[in-house]
């Protein structure tokens, strides 16, 4: 008996039974062993999107990261496989036999539920509970899925329902001004009620189980990261520029919005400040939300402070989640929607929301209008989404 690969062997195989315990069963955020399926997770996300950058449309390239998230739970099925594999062969190769053997009669065993064995005597004691604890391990992941899709269907609720009201892609600016046009300001504290109990709940699901990071929305112009950012773009502003009559659940939001970000950011192991300087930098400029501010008077938003009256409180709030935001939606190539940062794996600028006609019986159809300016057109640049025929 080759004592020290026994113990090798006997090490590894806990090591790889905590990491699923603490991978599907524990309700935690990874904080130890169970970061192991990060590293699954990061290597996956670098290679698709390696692969992604070849795609010359922003929808081909939605095509191609769409698989993502399963092929990151095929990933960390192969992880745990290897590790018992590898256990267990070290176990078996401690019993007088080849590592050549060991392996073979272990991976044998694992899928085989210990009934059949090749490389050499069979050993009943490993070969049984080889293949007993990857049972367990597929059961548990058969039981792993729906949860998972259950939180995505949670998750992408409210980002569909955001389309009519903040458009596609969605940008904070553009969801206020619908609300004043078709004369729905007074749903807005509802809007953001909403909003913060679905970031408590993302910031549950997504923290526990950051493979769901990797799952794409249905559609290649949705996106939870660009939705989540407009909305608290569209609470900052609002409480920015009509402090008295701005509700408490635009505060709310806000302070929920940016602690998601913020939660998700500390599990994938970035560093946060936890209490940013009000008045510290942030990478939207000023022009731009000047520019922003005119639109809004223009539809006719109640104002009370003009630009320059208002970008010290903005700012204060958007140094909260600017930095998260931009680097998470940068790392999962989210769409390139107006003040949502840059991207590293699209050639092509910012596309903005479109709106659609307003439209009345008997009048004559006319041509829907952007909210601002198309973007120059730069090679690579993806086609425009199409837009909603409905009025929001």
């Amino acid at each position: 008996m080759n004592w020290a690969l026994f113990v090798v062997g006997v090490v590894v195989i806990l090591f790889t039974s905590m990491n699923v315990l603490f991978t599907m069963v524990l309700p935690r955020r990874p904080f130890g062993i169970d970061r192991l399926t990060l590293v699954v997770n990061r290597l996956v996300l670098r290679m698709v999107s390696f692969i992604s950058h070849f795609a010359r449309t922003y929808e081909w390239k939605d095509q191609i990261l769409s698989p993502m998230g399963p092929i990151a739970l095929v990933g960390q099925l192969l992880l745990w496989a290897g590790g018992l594999t590898l256990g267990f062969g070290l176990l078996i190769t401690a019993t007088h036999h080849s590592f050549g053997d060991g392996l073979l009669q272990a991976l044998t065993s694992l899928f085989t539920v210990g009934a059949a064995h090749r490389g050499g005597v069979a050993i009943p004691s490993f070969d049984i509970p080889c293949g007993a604890i990857w049972v367990v391990i597929v059961a548990l992941q058969i039981a792993y899925l729906p949860t998972l899709y259950s939180a995505f269907s949670r998750r992408e609720s409210l980002v569909a329902l955001l389309e009519s009201r903040g458009g596609v892609p969605a940008w904070g600016p553009e969801l206020l001004m619908r609300h004043q046009l078709v004369g729905i300001i007074d749903t807005l504290p509802d809007l953001y009620a909403s909003w913060e109990a679905w970031a408590a709940d993302v910031a549950e699901s997504h923290t526990t189980y950051p493979v769901l990071l990797l799952f794409r929305s249905p559609e290649a112009w949705y996106s939870w990261v660009i939705g989540q950012l407009a909305v608290l773009d569209a609470a900052a502003i609002h409480l920015a520029v009509s402090p008295s009559s701005a509700s408490s659940e635009a505060r709310l939001c806000l302070r929920m919005g940016f602690t998601l970000f913020d939660r998700i950011a500390v599990s994938l192991g970035w560093r946060v400040d936890p209490d940013p300087d009000p008045e510290g930098p942030i990478e939207l400029t000023f022009e731009e939300y000047a520019q922003a501010i005119d639109k809004l008077v223009g539809v006719g938003f109640p104002v009370e402070r003009s630009a320059e009256e208002s970008w010290p409180d903005f700012r204060g709030w958007r140094v909260n989640y600017e930095a998260a935001a931009y680097r998470l939606a940068d790392r999962l190539t989210a769409p390139p929607a107006p003040w949502s940062g840059p991207r590293h794996h699209l050639r092509g600028g910012p596309v903005q929301p479109r709106r659609p006609p307003q439209r009345h019986p008997g009048e004559r159809p006319g041509r829907a209008h952007a909210v601002v300016g198309p973007p120059k057109h730069r090679p690579g640049l993806s086609r425009r989404p199409r837009s909603s025929s409905s009025n929001a």
